[in-house]
Parts: structure tokens; sequence; C-alpha cells
């Protein structure tokens, strides 16, 4: 009989990765709190909820300035650095959820749905066409794509409702609604399936729509299905 997915972990204390050591607290609205001595952290805006007044936050710049600028999204990410502890919490429910990468490791990611990450994990993203909902003339999404190009590196996302991890063997394969994934690793194929169907009462029909995941590699599923604007 084929695994369920895990559930991820809904609080962590004192864990330590890439240079950082973090915590995860909280039910509805989680806190994540991460000590940024050692390694700069920066994350997306408005979601700074206290800091040490040691820490100073600045700007930093990401890779293909350019080319964010053409698809409209941000150039720039916030950064905090220096001794000391800074807490970040986004206004909504969800699920904080770690991803430890090693050296060289990728993580591909949802749109809007990363929160942080340690300084030295590389940021990117690539345009996707046909894998989102494929309602209303949808012809595509984001794909937010991480990676510990210099060293090992954390990157923390907000999964809505809570988080469920599937580890995929080679060919295994799991389909999961288009609203439900929240991240996969780099290993890990993606694609769109449609079934049209019709139950013959006034010539009714309607296409059912999922993604399709083909390991090998690790699947996220959120619980809460999440179809954002840009999707619909």
């Amino acid at each position: 009989m084929p695994s369920l997915p895990e559930l991820m972990p809904t609080q962590v204390s004192d864990e330590t990765f890439g240079s950082v050591t973090y915590h995860i607290a909280g039910e509805l609205v989680p806190v994540l709190s991460v000590d940024v001595t050692r390694m700069p952290v920066y994350f997306e805006h408005h979601i700074l909820l206290w800091k040490n007044s040691t820490i100073t936050i600045g700007l930093k710049s990401l890779k293909g300035a350019l080319k964010r600028m053409m698809a409209g999204i941000q150039i720039f990410v916030t950064e905090a650095s220096g001794a000391g502890i800074i807490a970040f919490s986004r206004d909504g429910p969800g699920h904080i959820v770690p991803i430890h990468l090693r050296h060289g490791e990728e993580i591909q990611v949802r749109e809007h749905q990363f929160r942080a990450a340690t300084g030295n994990v590389d940021y990117t993203f690539e345009r996707v066409r046909g894998l989102a909902t494929m309602l209303f003339g949808q012809s595509g999404f984001f794909i937010d794509r991480f990676r510990g190009d210099s060293g090992d590196g954390i990157v923390w996302l907000h999964g809505y409702g809570n988080v469920f991890e599937k580890t995929l063997a080679a060919g295994e394969t799991i389909d999961i609604e288009p609203g439900g994934w929240l991240f996969k690793d780099a290993s890990v194929r993606m694609e769109t399936k449609i079934d049209r169907l019709s139950s013959g009462f006034f010539g009714a029909n309607m296409n059912f729509i999922v993604n399709r995941f083909t390991g090998p590699g690790r699947v996220g599923i959120q619980s809460m299905y999440l179809h954002m604007p840009t999707e619909e």
C-alpha cells in the first residue's frame, strides 16, 4: 500500500543549520524567530514582527533584475544582518515549514509563499505555462527557485492550512489539486492532467484538472487550496 504524505513539524525549537539557529512557535498564526548573528537572512516585505535593536535592515538585490521587472515581480527583498534575533509573522493563518538545502541542492516553490531564506541561498524564478488551473483563460504562473550555491542554507515557506510532505520514489506519481501543492524538489517532474467529464444530461460537461508529480524527490502539499489572483 502506498505511504501517506506526512505532516511536517509545526513547532521547532533551537534548530541549527546553515549557520543560523531558528525557532517556530504558535498555533493559528505561527512565528519564525531567527538568530542572524553569523548569517544574514532575507525575507519578503511586510512580515517583520519584532527584532533586536542591534539588527540592521537593508535591501538585497536579486539576480536577473531586468527579467524580474519585465515579469512584474520584485527586484529587491529585505535583508536583516547583525548580532541578534529577528522574528517574522505573516498576516494570515497557516504553517511555517523550513527546507534545509545542502550545498548545490535546489527547491522549487509556488509563487507568493516564500517567507525568508539565509543569505547564502540563491533566489531566481521561472514562468511555467499551463500548470495552474487553466481556467478563465489561465496561461501559467511563476515558480520561485532556491538553490544552495554558496553552502548549506535554509528556506522558510508559508503554507496555508497544514503542510504535508510526500517523498516519491523514481517513477512514482501523485496527483494534487492545482491549489494544493507548495514545493517540490528540482528532480520532481510536474505536468497538468485534464479529464473531460460529461454527464450526458443536457450536454453538461466540465474539466477535472490535477497537477501530476513524478519522482524521485519530495513534494509539499498544503491542506488549504489556494489560487492566487494571478492564476484566475
